[in-house]
């Protein structure tokens, strides 16, 4: 699957610092425009955006609760084996377009 990656800036507010995402990204992703929640730290340049999705539209409570769960795993797996931690390539974004280029999915 080709990941699409927005930049993001810093941004003060008021007192507040925080990150500026380009409006591509609101107009790509309505369903979490709104939507808040937490970043998780998880080296010195790396960090984990969760968004709680209580009240968002479109969302079924028990499929965010399933993967909740599961990146909740995948979170405290890769803290306690870093070591097995391997990075997402272009090499193999390449491979997973190639394996999905037919799928047809329903929605």
């Amino acid at each position: 699957m080709a990941a699409k990656i927005y930049p993001i800036a810093h941004a003060k507010i008021g007192t507040q610092d925080g990150f500026r995402l380009p409006r591509a990204f609101s107009k790509e992703h309505p369903q979490i425009a709104n939507a808040s929640g937490y970043i998780e730290v998880l080296s010195e340049n790396t960090f984990l955006v969760r968004l709680e999705t209580d009240g968002v539209e479109g969302v079924d409570e028990d499929e965010a609760l399933m993967m909740s769960l599961f990146l909740d795993f995948l979170m405290k797996d890769a803290i306690k084996n870093p070591s097995k931690l391997v990075p997402y390539t272009q090499e193999m974004s390449n491979e997973m377009d190639e394996l999905l280029a037919d799928v047809i999915v329903d929605s």
